[in-house]
């Protein structure tokens, strides 16, 4: 009985190891491509001969269609599968970044971007809800925390591999090749569909109504679109995500600039210190996926990472550090950061009433793209009137911001 139950155990393992492995090589892709035209934005503002604030537009275009568009991808996952969703996205974000590489004028790479976007508006909605249908619950904290660690693992991979090939070939062979990166992806997630199918409402036949998840239950139908819409628990998780993301974009977008600009930074040293970020926030997420399964008080543990990780990063506003110094800040602000996420993305998935995943995580993740979105145009404008301190300070206060919005998650674990 016992040899039976450790190999159905370890089959299962397998099972969530693959299912997890697929989806966060689909989110690395997404984070890779997203920072993309971050290290390229000096060549690209040379070669185009416009400002910090129209490179800005470029991602403010982006995350517009990513925003609107994740709420209408995640009733598309509910409704059709993630799986197809998730192919498709991979495929068009991929594609449309590789023909910027291509186009001969700026305002040729604004509709692309809108179409990046879109591509990018599946991967949230479609990734957790692939990871809490098909993945154990004993394991989700650290399915979502390998989620997130790969998404930055993307991030910190960006500004290193488009950067050197953009300074050794220029900056249109960077996004040439980290788009073609996307495609490879594209093929491998393909390949292993069979592990990352969801059927939706729309394939579901009738007499399917008892089929089970990962949880032993029947999968019952969506739930209503409004009426998880108007969940306090959700809009407030909206908010966090606002918050939390135009703070992570400022940092991760134009902390490069400000530092050379305004603090005299080597640009070397500079990319350093936005890996450092990244870096330490997949080491923050690696703890945290650990907490997130084993402690039930997964507010608390959002709001203190919050508090520290805002504390941090005021700290940096300071002109007079040393640059080792504002590297250990940076990258200890980003672990503080990544403690928080796994227990954000469980709060969220408590949040879900059943069958409505998709909703859920599309609802509440663009939040993401919409606080990404309004980076651009404030820490752009900063950057135009050489107020680089202020890039590091709105960005506490951001943080500081989203403490109360997970106040909110206390008392509201519902299913």
């Amino acid at each position: 009985m016992s040899i039976a139950s450790s190999a159905g155990k370890a089959a299962g393992s397998r099972r969530d190891i693959r299912i997890i492995g697929t989806v966060a090589s689909a989110h690395f892709t997404s984070h890779i491509l997203q920072l993309a035209l971050a290290p390229l934005f000096p060549m690209m503002r040379d070669a185009f001969n416009v400002s910090f604030v129209d490179l800005g537009l470029i991602l403010t275009c982006f995350y517009l269609t990513s925003g609107l568009g994740q709420v209408a991808a995640g009733v598309l996952v509910d409704r059709f599968g993630a799986h197809r969703l998730l192919i498709a996205g991979i495929t068009l974000h991929s594609a449309s970044v590789a023909l910027m590489g291509l186009m001969p004028n700026y305002y040729m790479l604004l509709p692309l971007a809108l179409l990046a976007g879109i591509g990018n508006s599946v991967y949230h909605p479609a990734d957790l809800s692939i990871l809490s249908h098909r993945v154990r619950p004993e394991r989700l904290g650290r399915a979502f925390a390998a989620h997130v660690i790969a998404g930055n693992i993307g991030f910190g991979a960006s500004p290193i591999f488009v950067g050197a090939i953009g300074v050794m070939w220029g900056w249109r062979a960077g996004l040439i090749a980290v788009g073609l990166l996307g495609l490879v992806i594209s093929a491998w997630v393909i390949l292993n569909r069979a592990a990352i199918t969801t059927e939706g409402s729309a394939r579901r036949k009738p007499a399917a109504s008892d089929k089970v998840s990962a949880t032993g239950k029947p999968e019952p139908a969506p739930a209503h679109f409004w009426h998880i819409i108007l969940m306090p628990v959700v809009l407030l998780a909206f908010l966090f995500f606002v918050l939390s993301a135009f703070a992570g974009a400022g940092i991760q977008n134009f902390a490069i600039s400000a530092l050379t600009e305004g603090y005299g930074m080597a640009l070397a040293l500079a990319t350093v210190t936005v890996a450092g970020y990244q870096a330490g926030t997949a080491g923050g997420v690696m703890l945290g996926g650990v907490l997130a399964d084993r402690s039930n008080r997964h507010h608390v543990i959002a709001m203190a990472g919050l508090a520290v990780s805002a504390a941090l990063i005021f700290l940096v506003a300071h002109q007079g550090l040393h640059p080792v110094a504002i590297i250990a800040l940076i990258a200890a602000s980003g672990f503080a950061s990544g403690v928080t996420m796994p227990s954000r993305d469980v709060l969220v998935r408590r949040a879900a009433p059943a069958g409505g995943f998709g909703k859920v995580f599309g609802i509440v993740y663009s939040g993401f793209d919409i606080g990404s979105l309004v980076a651009p145009v404030v820490f752009g404008s900063l950057l135009d009137h050489h107020l680089s301190p202020l890039v590091f300070v709105v960005c506490g206060i951001a943080l500081v911001l989203g403490i109360p919005t997970v106040m909110g998650f206390r008392g509201k674990h519902h299913h």
